[in-house]
């Protein structure tokens, strides 16, 4: 690259945001509402709303080998294809070919990635939780790291903001542990999961209940956006939803950002790199490599977002070095790249349930039960052999059909057979808080490089003891509350063996804030400490994980920078 010809662009902007997912979207709404002249930056292709969601209205038999994944696409997708669901034919056009973009392990991590407008907004699970102060607390609480630098009452206007424009269905229960939120009318339990629900709430004394998930689903009205309407509760939500029920960049903050006229939005665009300033002090802008030509570009603004995912972002800021910054912009701590956490699951209970064979259900609701955290909120609830928290995900099926025909059925047996509904099954998995660690890592490999001439990502980061501990009771709790609900065949498990972070799907905490720029990278508004007109406001920022789904959390950060950021610059502050 360093023999290659470096055009400057002549457009000037005010503000420009790296990535189009959750935060980037996000970012690019906050900032051109603000009136703000912002370039948009994705280094995967464009991805427009419903044109580009080709297998939203396939059924299984249109889709080739049964919507399983070919041998041809595992061979090109052999990391994406850990997670067991990412790579199957309906859905794999929005994940990457491993080969194009490679990375490395020093110990397993499972990264999964989308590169196109949009990015993990088309394909994210759309549970939307708020963090509390238990959660901004607790680093300081238990020694750990560094002390969050904001408390709840700080992000509570502005998970307001985020919730009314996306619209999340769900149930407040006045929980100190999980906030009640601006919520559209809940989805249905169904039969076996309100059982469950009441026996939950009649055989264990610690409060632990059971609730519909909080999902950013349309189920009442409309929301900004391009035609944005209710749920149609088809669950093939990982395709697209051409409906724009549920929450995504495409449908949503992308469209009334440009509805502005103050975006500018560039596909194909691989940002490697933000330029430093000696003599201001500030970042000038970024560096970038188009994915199609390789032509090498500059972009300058007054403002910076970095919204790239926690990984990429971490990675563009490693690589932006100066004689200021000789280990990567804002690195004065040498915490960048460092904290990595995702949360730990697959370890819960499953059960069949009798009793219930005069029931269905109707539609494919795409969401599940929620059972907030209920350990180590004092008293009765504390354990003394991990510290933080857990809670469940999960519900009920009624299996069946035609997959349960036996191969040699035929004639009236097998009519029968297909119009049975097969038996209910209900599962809890949980999902975990993990600690940050410095010591769990991401670096950059510069004797691999990539199509672009760009360093590999490699991993090196594992869970700890803490949340070794805390998975036993994550899978003995489960069996519990399936056992006394009256399930027949409980069975626990842990599928700890065999996997590693990544598949959680919610890495964090690669350039952390802090009150202290000697331990942290980014302060109280997202800023680098050193360089504040760069922000960073996706995962990388997050100081502790809790153990709720980050992605509100993501959005609620990311508006009040945006905001912060159109104040300062108002002010000639940055």
């Amino acid at each position: 690259m360093s023999n290659t010809k470096i055009k400057i662009s002549e457009e000037r902007f005010d503000a420009i945001v790296v990535g189009t997912g959750i935060s980037g979207g996000w970012a690019a709404k906050e900032l051109c509402e603000n009136g703000l002249k912002t370039l948009v930056l994705e280094r995967g292709r464009m991805v427009k709303h419903i044109e580009d969601y080709p297998t939203a209205h396939l059924d299984p038999w249109d889709l080739p080998n049964g919507d399983q994944p070919t041998q041809e696409t595992i061979e090109r997708m052999p990391k994406q294809h850990r997670t067991g669901f990412v790579t199957r034919e309906s859905r794999k056009h929005f994940f990457v070919d491993d080969l194009k973009h490679p990375y490395n392990e020093d110990r397993r991590f499972d990264w999964i990635r989308g590169y196109h407008v949009g990015g993990r907004s088309l394909t994210w699970g759309r549970q939307s939780y708020r963090l509390s102060d238990i959660d901004f607390e607790a680093n300081k609480k238990d020694g750990i790291a560094v002390d969050w630098p904001v408390r709840y009452k700080d992000i509570e206007p502005w998970y307001d903001k985020v919730e009314e424009f996306i619209g999340v269905s769900g149930e407040n229960l006045g929980l100190k542990q999980l906030p009640d939120q601006k919520l559209l009318k809940p989805m249905n339990l169904n039969c076996v999961e309100e059982h469950l629900k009441n026996k939950i709430s009649e055989s264990f004394d610690d409060d632990r209940l059971l609730t519909i998930g909080r999902t950013a689903h349309i189920t009442e009205g409309t929301k900004p956006g391009l035609g944005r309407s209710t749920c149609q509760y088809r669950n093939r939500c990982m395709r697209g939803c051409p409906f724009g029920a549920y929450f995504s960049s495409n449908s949503s903050t992308l469209p009334t950002a440009e509805a502005t006229g103050n975006m500018t939005l560039r596909p194909n665009s691989v940002v490697h790199e933000v330029i430093y300033d000696d003599a201001t002090k500030k970042a000038t802008g970024v560096k970038v490599i188009d994915a199609e030509t390789k032509e090498i570009i500059v972009y300058q603004a007054k403002i910076i977002f970095l919204c790239a995912s926690a990984i990429a972002s971490a990675a563009i800021l490693l690589q932006s070095k100066s004689e200021r910054f000789p280990n990567g912009l804002g690195n004065d701590s040498g915490e960048l790249g460092h904290n990595i956490m995702d949360h730990h699951f697959k370890v819960g209970a499953s059960a069949r349930a009798e009793g219930f064979e005069d029931k269905y259900v109707k539609g494919r609701r795409a969401n599940g039960v929620y059972i907030p955290r209920f350990r180590n909120l004092g008293g009765k609830t504390n354990t003394k052999d991990f510290i933080r928290g857990y809670g469940y995900q999960g519900g009920a099926t009624r299996s069946g059909i035609s997959e349960l025909v036996a191969e040699l059925k035929y004639g009236p047996e097998l009519k029968e057979a297909i119009l049975k509904p097969g038996e209910w099954r209900i599962g809890l998995t949980a999902f975990g808080e993990t600690l940050p660690d410095h010591s769990n890592r991401m670096y950059l490999d510069y004797d691999k490089l990539d199509e672009w001439g760009l360093p590999t990502v490699t991993f090196d980061a594992d869970f700890g003891e803490n949340e070794l501990a805390m998975r036993k009771d994550m899978r003995e709790q489960a069996v519990k509350m399936l056992e006394a609900a009256g399930f027949k065949d409980v069975e626990g498990y842990d599928n700890i063996e065999g996997r590693a972070m990544g598949l959680g799907i919610h890495e964090m905490g690669t350039a952390r804030m802090g009150r202290d720029p000697k331990t942290s990278v980014l302060n109280e508004f997202n800023q680098i400490h050193s360089c504040t007109n760069v922000y960073v406001t996706d995962g990388s920022f997050m100081t502790s994980a809790g153990c709720q789904n980050p992605s509100l959390t993501y959005m609620a950060f990311t508006a009040r920078a945006a905001n912060h950021a159109a104040e300062q610059l108002k002010n000639n502050n940055v």
